[in-house]
């Protein structure tokens, strides 16, 4: 991640106007701004001149008639001599208050985690506790937790009689988002649910990670009905490769709403399902098991474990400061110059009432 200050190319000459534009100037890191308190003296400085001048200034009576008195545009002329010394003050003061840019690069990198999502998405997951269903539920919350993210390798597993791999370990969330989008129950004819063959198939994806972290999650709101592997012993295999397991029962217990009847009612049916099993799994995988019956607690559940499996951001920063005040010093002198030739001249000589 890179951020700059100013800008991004400051090849203009030195005597170019650019310099004096407000967003030239606002585009600065200005390392001294209280000198900038000092142009309030300027001001009272050539007021008390002023005053001092009324005080001292010889006078010379001199009596003239009313005709005789004409203001003469020269006698203003008197004026431009201090206009050059105040811009020298002035810039003497910006170059003080050091202008300078800044671009700043900071580079992130963590170790990294590698997460499998193991999803369930066999014909109970359209039960409508959840709102529209269970399995729309878990892939709105499963995207929020690949945002949450950061250079952790993820995977994804979905499974109902069968188990699909998805998504192979990824840090292109983007490629993820929308394969989780695509999950629908469609994707596997095989219908039942083969919790074993998840784990195993998350197994594959995790077994060759060289990361410290190996983390699997697996929702599912029913007991293992389908599959050719048992789901402990692909628990336990789970854990001799270090990957722990987090396991989330997702449903509520007792009549839900599954689909409408004739009249277009919401359509009750009974549900339950024995933890158990699930959670052994939890425990071989030295993980947690949830229970979670809306689509709030299913979040907490998320964020709970994001927080859980957080690998530490590292971050270095650079910095390349540029000094500009050289700039309006430069100014500075050829304005003090200036004033330094025209005060010597018959503009500060012509006379005033």
């Amino acid at each position: 991640m890179l951020r700059r200050s100013g800008m991004e190319n400051r090849s203009t000459s030195w005597f170019s106007f650019e310099w004096f534009s407000t967003e030239n100037l606002q585009s600065f890191d200005w390392q001294q701004p209280e000198w900038f308190y000092a142009l309030i003296l300027i001001p009272l400085f050539f007021f008390l001149r002023w005053l001092i001048s009324v005080q001292l200034k010889q006078k010379l009576p001199i009596a003239l008639t009313k005709a005789d008195l004409r203001s003469n545009p020269v006698a203003y002329l008197r004026f431009i001599p201090p206009v050059f010394f105040i811009l020298s003050l002035v810039f003497i003061i910006v170059s003080l208050a050091r202008p300078q840019t800044t671009n700043e690069q900071v580079e992130q990198w963590s170790e990294g985690i590698d997460i499998v999502l193991n999803i369930d998405i066999s014909e109970s997951m359209r039960i409508e506790d959840f709102r529209p269903n269970r399995l729309e539920a878990a892939k709105s919350v499963a995207n929020n937790f690949v945002d949450g993210r950061f250079q952790d390798r993820i995977g994804l597993v979905i499974f109902s009689g069968d188990a699909l791999p998805s998504c192979p370990l990824t840090t292109d969330y983007g490629l993820l988002h929308e394969m989780i989008n695509e999950v629908d129950f469609e994707k596997i004819e095989n219908r039942g649910t083969a919790i074993g063959n998840a784990i195993t198939s998350g197994i594959n994806f995790l077994r060759e990670a060289v990361s410290e972290s190996k983390v699997m999650i697996l929702l599912s709101d029913g007991d293992n009905t389908a599959g050719n592997v048992d789901p402990i012993t692909a628990a336990n295999l789970a854990n001799a490769y270090n990957i722990k397991i987090y396991v989330i029962a997702i449903g509520r217990d007792g009549k839900v709403p599954f689909g409408t009847d004739f009249f277009g009612r919401p359509r009750m049916v009974e549900n339950q399902f024995d933890e158990t099993t699930l959670r052994e799994i939890a425990k071989i995988g030295n993980g947690k098991f949830y229970r979670v019956s809306d689509k709030n607690a299913l979040m907490t559940v998320f964020n709970e474990i994001d927080q859980l499996e957080k690998a530490e951001i590292k971050e270095t920063r650079y910095k390349d400061i540029t000094d500009f005040y050289y700039i309006y010093l430069k100014w500075a002198a050829v304005f003090l110059l200036i004033w330094l030739m025209t005060k010597t001249t018959f503009l500060t000589n012509v006379l005033t009432d």
